[in-house]
């Protein structure tokens, strides 16, 4: 999938020019007879693309979205229910197949226009353009934080109250009562006056033939049965009894193992392999050579990855051979100087007039922060199972983008794609590396060189050393202080700009600001890692507003507050940490205090870390988290993401690095990229505002906030000031006095 924004939809004019002419030849109307065939059985009756109910009057929940361990199977279930009045002891799940009628229009329209409200007479127009959008750009993500904020309000929730709505009218015309007179409640109508009470699969068939409406009714917070609930996970009892299916465990009859080794050096192109060696050796079927990588299949994974490793291999040279990790960040710093004095810079926000305020200003401070390359290290190695047979293609893999899975495929066999079926499993982590269908190609092209199914399966090592990486960064900082300490300019410039767009906005109340950026090129993929651009920005933000506090002399959460009085969102969020931490509570010796905010994907979040210097070692102890999510369909289930993204941080800032030697990834495995372990968590606490703004994410919002909070009270104890990660490469010394 290209990397499209919210800024590339507009600039292609999707709402402009001739697209809403469009839209009305496309209107999507009710597609559920088209996915009948698709997702029901005989006793199912699919009343929307998103429901179904069977003949027991179950309902069942079509969700367009992996589940990762994130909840999204049980809060877009919730979702749809409330808005159903459905009977939650009743309700399943069922995850969308990855076919072009599954495209997910919530998204491009969630990205796009957020909350933004369309006209009644408009909605079916803009739902079928954005149905469109979706099934060119194979759309079916799930990332973004955007399942619950997106999917979960603008279809889910919609999809549910429709459904009520046609239900409650075929009611209404069978027993001939009016409409207002009926109840929908726990997947029953009821007409109290008639004493009459009907189960929802009763008035199933004829609600088909009635128009749902586009714009149908959805409850307020105070009408919520289902939402703002925490019932027991969907997914839970098959993880607990080993019924859950990942892409690991996937076996079918007679199939075949691989192991692959690709080209150390991103591009490379195979040059030899000696096969002979490998001549005679019990349970190998054969080598497949790729274009940039050799594999061998087997009876078993062992088999084959012990015979690949007896395979002598070389890999073309290429120019990207003799380049190091210095070499990249050289780059960067040339090309940041070379914007800088061309005047070429890419702007991002500009307000006011930045030259004026440095001329006039003398307290002036400036720093750079780097952060490095880092890898996803998902639990669950890359693996994708393939069987081509009789002209079609059968993939089973752990994917977050099932259908453009299939679009690739596609492309990589040349067949059409409503031959590549997908089955999506389980995965056992994502992060942003399941987007990529590198994976599910190779096992594709090596399935299509023989005649039986293909598991293959990555080794750790090669995981580690061809993943798409979150890219390594530089960003600099200059700002304007008053006499009074506070700031007058902001200055950042820093390389590369993804998503999200806020990932470098600052709350905080600065008149004249320049924020910028410039581009360069290398061999390194480059992929989504959790919070995406918000996993440096954070750092970088957070860590400088730190420096600006203390150059000010004052207390780090106060001076943020001082430039949030016109953010009042954000100061209630900050607020509502420094309280629940006690933030001007006394430590024991050798502790620190360190204090974070940022907002992304919607939602804002602020970290408070108290750790502890032992012998040079950090030993965070505890992190207070508060989040305005807007509201929390699932507040269990949003703890939890905020508990899971300050862990995949933490681990990031303390000891994540990916770096680059001889043009190849040195790191291979978790001895030398490693990962927090739980005698190493931390004890975290998270709180919840509910307040009136359009939901916010969840999977993604406390990851970026961590590193800063988490530097901040290293150098609250002592005085080192951390502006490079990870933290394991500096030498911590505490210094009780530093603050004095």
């Amino acid at each position: 999938m290209g990397k499209w924004s919210r800024r590339a939809f507009i600039s292609v004019g999707v709402l402009t020019g001739g697209a809403v002419v469009l839209g009305v030849a496309i209107r999507p109307g009710n597609r559920a007879k088209k996915v009948q065939g698709i997702i029901a059985g005989k006793d199912d009756t699919v009343l929307n693309v998103w429901v179904k109910i069977s003949k027991d009057n179950t309902v069942t929940v079509i969700v367009p979205h992996a589940e990762m361990g994130q909840g999204t199977h049980t809060a877009l279930p919730m979702m749809l229910a409330d808005e159903m009045d459905a009977d939650w002891s009743k309700v399943k799940m069922m995850e969308a197949p990855g076919q072009e009628i599954y495209a997910n229009y919530a998204l491009p329209k969630g990205f796009l226009l957020e909350d933004k409200k369309i006209p009644s007479f408009l909605t079916g127009t803009v739902d079928g353009t954005f149905i469109a959008i979706a099934k060119q750009m194979g759309l079916q993500m799930t990332g973004g934080s955007s399942s619950v904020r997106f999917t979960g309000m603008l279809a889910m929730r919609v999809a549910g109250a429709s459904v009520k709505a046609v239900l409650l009218q075929a009611a209404a015309d069978k027993w001939n009562v009016p409409l207002e007179e009926l109840e929908a409640k726990n997947s029953y109508i009821s007409h109290s006056k008639s004493n009459q009470s009907e189960p929802y699969i009763n008035f199933a068939e004829n609600a088909l033939e009635l128009s749902q409406p586009a714009n149908p009714h959805l409850k307020g917070p105070e009408e919520y049965t289902i939402m703002g609930t925490s019932p027991k996970r969907l997914d839970s009892p098959a993880k607990v009894n080993g019924a859950a299916s990942f892409g690991m465990d996937v076996s079918l009859p007679n199939m075949k193992y691989a192991a692959i080794r690709a080209s150390p050096v991103f591009g490379a192109k195979l040059k030899t392999v000696d096969e002979s060696v490998l001549n005679g050796m019990k349970g190998v079927q054969k080598i497949v050579k790729l274009v940039d990588a050799v594999v061998v299949i087997a009876d078993g994974y062992w088999l084959a990855k012990n015979a690949l490793d007896k395979l002598p291999i070389t890999f073309e040279e290429t120019p990207n051979d003799v380049i190091n990790q210095s070499d990249i960040y050289d780059d960067y710093l040339g090309k940041l100087e070379k914007a800088r004095q061309e005047g070429d810079e890419i702007k991002d926000i500009k307000k006011g007039n930045i030259n004026k305020v440095f001329s006039e200003t003398t307290g002036i401070l400036e720093a750079e922060y780097r952060v490095p390359y880092l890898a996803h290290a998902t639990m669950e190695p890359m693996n994708c199972t393939a069987f081509v047979h009789d002209g079609i293609c059968e993939v089973w893999a752990g994917s977050q983008n099932p259908l453009g899975y299939a679009i690739s495929i596609a492309e990589a066999l040349d067949i059409d794609q409503e031959n590549v079926k997908i089955y999506n499993q389980y995965l056992g982590g994502g992060f942003g590396r399941r987007f990529v269908p590198d994976v599910a190609v190779q096992a594709v092209l090596i399935a299509k060189e023989v005649d039986y199914p293909v598991k293959l399966i990555w080794s750790r090592e090669e995981d580690m050393r061809h993943d798409h990486y979150r890219e390594a960064n530089i960003s600099k900082f200059k700002a304007a202080l008053d006499e009074k300490g506070s700031i007058v300019g902001w200055e950042n410039q820093f390389m590369y700009k993804n998503e999200p767009e806020e990932a470098t906005h600052i709350p905080y109340g600065v008149d004249n600001q320049f924020i910028h950026y410039t581009k360069t090129e290398n061999h390194i993929p480059w992929g989504y890692w959790r919070s995406v651009d918000s996993s440096m920005h954070g750092f970088f933000t957070e860590s400088f507003m730190d420096e600006l506090a203390f150059e000010a002399h004052k207390d780090p959460y106060e001076y943020r507050r001082e430039h949030l009085a016109n953010a009042p969102r954000f100061l209630k969020v900050l607020d509502l940490a420094a309280e629940k931490a006690n933030w001007s509570s006394s430590l024991p010796e050798n502790w620190g205090r360190g204090i974070s905010i940022h907002k992304c994907f919607g939602t804002i979040v602020a970290q408070v870390v108290e750790l502890e210097i032992i012998e040079g070692k950090v030993k965070v102890h505890r992190v207070v988290c508060a989040a305005d999510p807007g509201y929390a369909f699932h507040p269990d289930g949003f703890k939890a993401q905020m508990e899971s993204g300050i862990v995949f941080g933490l681990t990031a800032a303390l000891y994540g690095e990916i770096r680059i030697e001889n043009g190849a990834v040195v790191q291979s495995n978790f001895h030398d990229y490693e990962m927090i372990r739980m005698n190493e968590c931390p004890k975290i606490e998270s709180y919840i505002i509910t307040s009136d703004n359009f939901p916010g994410g969840a999977g993604e919002p406390s990851t970026p906030g961590i590193a800063p909070a988490l530097t901040n009270a290293i150098f609250n104890v002592t005085g080192i000031r951390i502006r490079q990660l990870p933290v394991k490469n500096h030498k911590l010394v505490a210094n009780e006095n530093v603050l004095g």
